[in-house]
């Protein structure tokens, strides 16, 4: 699954950024692989906006498209 195609709400963790330039972009922003993190919106046809911890992080949808995650619980995603 990638994050571009993950239901919204999902805790998901990052297995993978397939894009080599976006991922050192992601790592200046905290993103890495193995980084866990709720889905928080799908903007059809526009950026998935993700949480970590405290902070929402919006992601265009190619890149979104790249990145391949894994759902790792639906409990609590709605938390702040």
């Amino acid at each position: 699954m990638t994050l571009a195609n993950a239901p919204k709400g999902q805790i998901i963790r990052i297995v993978n950024i397939r894009q080599p330039l976006f991922r050192s972009r992601a790592l200046g922003l905290g993103l890495f692989e193995g980084e866990t993190v709720v889905l928080q919106e799908a903007i059809p046809a526009g950026p998935v906006v993700i949480r970590k911890n405290q902070r929402e992080l919006a992601v265009g949808r190619r890149l979104a498209e790249d990145i391949d995650v894994v759902l790792v619980s639906l409990e609590g995603a709605n938390r702040s």
